[in-house]
């Protein structure tokens, strides 16, 4: 009988601890890091709704982190998030340093068109004497930060192809800190030419910031894309697993997300149309080798 109570103690014991670790685990925050690009209000407000449904159909609390340009390494050098949500570039230049992996890739809705690839515009005020990329040469060129990859490193690359190195070649290489402020930057002459992803002159008409037709697109591409823009196309920001998160955790996060159906409240919050299969970001790989070459 000694034996018998003893041995219903310790599975007792294995069983509460069992119960205490899955209690524990279910209790502590999944943290999504995004790129807060418009700041984290935005962040907030366009990816809340994602974490929501996260957290309903997992009974887990998934929360937002909104992270600047910066904060991006750190957190995943420190294992601070289990998820990511940023640009392109962000993921092919840490994806072996960090083993991070691609659990699927963005549709994105933009003025109701979907679109699983982006660009980069290169613009000019429409009364500039810059005509062309080779007129470049010599003048104040803003991007958004270095690591912004759609407002930074594909017009980055594209002059390097064209022979023009920003770094070195222009009289200034500026960082604006977002895309809007680029874009206004231009506007007021306090830089010579800009560069923003695709659909962002877009974006700030419909928003009554600025009308198109005070800017001059450079190197404008002639397809059927529906945004103008400069550069060639590259995939679309991937979601992203971090070294925190777990197998398991991964593939029901891919689940709900690719479950989601287009008109759902998380996607409209996101202006994301659907969420698919990863993208092959071998192009933005080779895009990043060019730039770093080149320092």
């Amino acid at each position: 009988m000694k034996i018998a109570h003893w041995k219903l103690i310790v599975v007792l014991t294995l069983v509460i601890g069992l119960c205490g670790s899955t209690m524990a685990y279910a209790q502590s925050e999944i943290k999504i890091g995004v790129l807060a690009k418009r700041g984290t209000e935005k962040a907030y407000q366009q990816w809340n709704p994602t974490a929501a449904i996260l957290s309903e159909k997992l009974s887990e609390k998934f929360v937002i982190v909104p992270l600047k340009f910066v904060d991006i390494e750190p957190a995943l050098k420190n294992n601070q998030i289990h998820f990511l949500i940023a640009n392109s570039g962000f993921f092919s230049s840490m994806e072996e340093k960090y083993n991070l992996k691609a659990l699927t890739t963005m549709v994105n809705r933009r003025q109701d068109v979907a679109l699983q690839e982006f660009g980069g515009v290169i613009f000019v005020r429409q009364d500039s004497r810059i005509n062309s990329i080779k007129d470049i040469r010599g003048k104040r060129f803003m991007c958004v930060k270095y690591s912004s990859f759609g407002g930074g490193q594909m017009a980055w690359r594209l002059l390097l192809d064209r022979g023009i190195n920003p770094k070195t070649d222009c009289s200034a290489f500026l960082e604006g800190g977002t895309h809007d402020n680029v874009v206004m930057a231009v506007k007021k002459g306090d830089a010579d030419v800009g560069t923003v992803r695709s659909d962002t002159l877009e974006r700030m008409q419909s928003e009554g910031k600025i009308h198109m037709d005070d800017f001059k697109i450079i190197n404008k591409a002639e397809d059927s894309f529906a945004f103008v823009h400069s550069t060639r196309l590259y995939p679309e920001w991937p979601f992203v697993a971090c070294q925190p998160a777990d197998r398991d955790l991964r593939r029901k996060v891919t689940k709900v997300l690719m479950l989601l159906q287009n008109n759902h409240e998380a996607l409209d919050a996101a202006k994301v149309y659907k969420w698919t299969y990863p993208g092959d970001y071998a192009a933005v790989t080779e895009c990043l080798r060019v730039i770093e070459n080149s320092k």
